[in-house]
């Protein structure tokens, strides 16, 4: 009985527990691809779980996003309209990135986390979406727009090129070797900038295809020379930054697979309580009806 009743208090106090603040509490804002019609605008919002209205929108146009990607992206890949759209919640320091992606073909969340901490963006849950399947290769021009609307501050040109290219980039080495793979391998070269400065080209090439290597893959000349021209472009910014930012993004990631581990354990737990809650009601409705 005692055991019973510590249970019924334990789920007394699980169901007393806050709810998490909603996102209309939280900075946002959503960024819609400016050749949507209204239906295709509804279903991005759907899949953004927001209600249209209750965040301030913004529109990006395939002019705006010509501008960010003409040098990057092929005229064909880049198209002519402005499909891909933004969700983006800004969370306190230390928040961590967190990237889901809806109906984006060519991306993962862990790309654009990657190219947005080269770009300076460090604390936000975001979600890229469209109506339909898209290479998703414009959501960076929204998300910037948003960011920088948001907070006032305007994100370095030049950091903002660079996670463009980083973007590309890996999803390009993504097509041939795998999405995880290309991810690791970019974010493991990140690690090392402050090094491979002082590296030539050649040496710097030897470096890539040494952690390459260790992914057990095997780059072709072409990509290596693309991989070269990134890291060129990231360590003009600020190597030791960019190398602390990438740390602590594998540090949100062990922790958050380390929740998911929890969660999972607790969710068990509280099915078993649920469990031994049920089976607590049905004997003492038998025991009462025993003294009707």
């Amino acid at each position: 009985m005692r055991k019973t009743v510590s249970l019924l208090l334990l789920l007394a106090l699980l169901l007393s527990l806050p709810l998490p603040a909603s996102a209309e509490s939280m900075p946002s804002r959503a960024v819609i691809g400016a050749d949507l019609d209204e239906g295709q605008i509804e279903a991005v919002y759907a899949l953004f779980g927001v209600r249209r209205g209750s965040v301030p929108e913004l529109r990006v146009t395939n002019a705006e996003e010509r501008e960010s990607l003409t040098g990057y992206v092929d005229e064909s890949v880049i198209g002519t309209r402005s499909i891909s759209c933004v969700y983006m919640e800004l969370l306190p320091e230390g928040g961590g990135l967190n990237v889901e992606t809806h109906n984006i073909t060519w991306y993962t969340g862990q790309m654009y986390a990657n190219a947005l901490l080269t770009a300076g963006i460090t604390d936000a849950r975001i979600i890229v979406a469209a109506p339909f399947e898209v290479s998703g290769t414009a959501a960076l021009t929204g998300i910037y727009k948003a960011y920088e609307d948001m907070t006032g501050v305007v994100l370095d040109e030049q950091a903002k090129h660079a996670g463009t290219q980083e973007l590309t980039v890996t999803g390009d080495l993504a097509e041939e070797i795998g999405s995880t793979d290309s991810a690791s391998i970019v974010g493991e070269l990140k690690s090392v900038l402050s090094r491979t400065q002082e590296l030539s080209d050649e040496e710097l090439r030897g470096v890539i295809t040494e952690i390459a290597e260790r992914y057990k893959v095997k780059l072709t000349e072409t990509q290596i020379g693309q991989l070269v021209s990134l890291c060129r472009s990231i360590q003009s910014l600020n190597p030791e930054q960019i190398k602390q930012r990438v740390e602590e993004f594998q540090g949100t990631l062990e922790k958050v697979s380390e929740a998911k581990d929890k969660v999972v354990g607790f969710a068990e737990t509280v099915k078993q309580l649920a469990q031994s809650v049920s089976e607590f009601f049905g004997k003492l409705s038998e025991l009462l009806d025993k003294f009707k």
